[in-house]
């Protein structure tokens, strides 16, 4: 059990988003054909609003908006479909539910539309590392930024899954996205970090990761972790397991993460997660040290 600091990150429009006294529940929303989980059913619009409405109603604190699969293999999604994909969803949900939207995407223009849309913050999977001009416009609109690692691009990301010491140079990788962001005039307190389970990682890499989770506070920021339904938790039974049976053991990964110390969990059930994460914050109160 490690000990998990509070943040508070400005969001615009003069919010503010409250991090460290229990766990936060971010709900995925894939406005894509391809995703790996659910790919295909959110395309429409109208369905894509309701889900996350559910989400909202269910009990989550954030949304996340994607319009192109990041997932192993997939092909890049040219900005303007992506924009075509997302920004009809993050309109409609702003006028729907109070609690903030994220938009996944690694791209300038796409996240500058989706702020202007009524998104609060961006989550870029590639750590300001695939459209470096993302960090100009998280600068000027002065709202949080994700910066999840990752290696290569979706299609060869397994090649460069070639670690001598996964945690270690994991760490350093973030903290070079970091001091790039820092650089670029995002100021440290509106940066959170996702280790990136399962993105550039073979599965042993992603469950060493989740094990030694609470070395990424030394980060100083926010942790987010995405562990839902992801293909390295079907390692343990040696089997092929569907993205849609996976939800028993990600309740397993987000309660190690939430004992390591996570603040935000970024899932697919977000009514099952969240119980999840009740627990595992409740154990968190009644932990001594000894």
């Amino acid at each position: 059990m490690f000990p998990r600091r509070r943040f508070a990150l400005q969001l615009p429009r003069g919010k503010t988003l409250q991090l460290g006294d229990r766990t936060l529940i971010m709900g995925i929303i894939n406005v894509t054909p391809d995703s790996f989980s659910d790919g295909g059913q959110l395309l429409d619009v109208q369905q894509a609003v309701d889900a996350g409405v559910r989400m909202a109603e269910a009990g989550a604190d954030l949304l996340d908006v994607g319009g192109e699969s990041t997932r192993p293999g997939a092909n890049p999604t040219p900005g303007g479909e992506e924009r075509r994909r997302i920004l009809p969803v993050i309109e409609a949900l702003t006028a729907r539910v109070q609690i903030p939207i994220s938009v996944d995407t690694y791209k300038a223009s796409t996240a500058a539309a989706a702020l202007d849309a009524g998104a609060s913050l961006v989550n870029d999977v590639s750590g300001l590392r695939y459209e470096p001009e993302l960090a100009g416009v998280v600068a000027e609109r002065k709202v949080p930024i994700i910066l999840m690692h990752t290696r290569g691009r979706s299609r060869d990301m397994y090649q460069q899954a070639v670690y001598h010491e996964v945690v270690d140079e994991v760490l350093d990788e973030i903290r070079e996205s970091m001091a790039f962001a820092a650089g670029s005039g995002i100021s440290k307190d509106q940066m959170l970090v996702d280790p990136g389970l399962g993105f550039a990682k073979e599965p042993v890499h992603s469950f060493e990761v989740l094990a030694r989770l609470h070395q990424f506070s030394e980060l100083g920021r926010p942790l987010v972790i995405g562990p839902s339904r992801k293909a390295f938790l079907a390692k343990p039974f040696g089997r092929e397991v569907p993205a849609s049976a996976r939800d028993w053991p990600t309740a397993a990964a987000v309660t190690t993460a939430v004992l390591a110390s996570a603040h935000i969990v970024r899932v697919h059930a977000v009514r099952e997660m969240l119980e999840v994460a009740r627990v595992a914050d409740e154990i968190r109160k009644y932990h001594r040290e000894h």
